[in-house]
């Protein structure tokens, strides 16, 4: 068996996407608990503005680091936008949680948070390699023949 290497663990683009939403979501944390403590921002609102921050930055790292393919490389205003929208559906799922859970159940909301992570991750990550970090096949390129 061969043993799993560092290098070849990073060659993953689901292990950089990890390590690249591990730190989207320390800065939306961040960026969450200070507008609700230090701003005195509503949640919703300081949910909103971490989300942004993190996307920003998940957009960044994903485009530089993670992925190869790039499904909409020559269009990067259009890329940005579908990241962000996907994104955004992850954010409905986030709200609803932070809604229920510290908004009807008492919840400390940074608590919660990390509840709507863990599907938001795997949703985000599952519908952007589909749409967006995929090879598409170059123009006049026949089904079956190298592109």
């Amino acid at each position: 068996m061969t043993p799993l290497r560092p290098s070849r663990i990073l060659r993953s683009d689901f292990t950089r996407y990890v390590l690249v939403s591990i730190a989207a979501f320390a800065l939306d944390l961040a960026v969450l608990s200070a507008c609700l403590r230090l701003a005195g921002l509503d949640l919703p609102l300081s949910a909103s503005i971490g989300f942004s921050a993190g996307a920003v930055l998940a957009y960044v790292l994903s485009t530089r680091w993670v992925f190869r393919h790039r499904a909409y490389r020559d269009a990067p205003r259009l890329e940005f936008a579908m990241f962000v929208a996907i994104g955004l559906a992850g954010l409905g799922v986030t709200q609803l949680v932070l809604w229920v859970g510290a908004g009807r159940m008492g919840l400390l909301p940074e608590a919660v948070k990390f509840a709507a992570a863990g599907v938001t991750f795997l949703f985000n990550y599952a519908v952007r390699k589909m749409l967006l970090f995929v090879a598409r096949p170059r123009a006049g390129a026949v089904r079956g023949t190298p592109a």
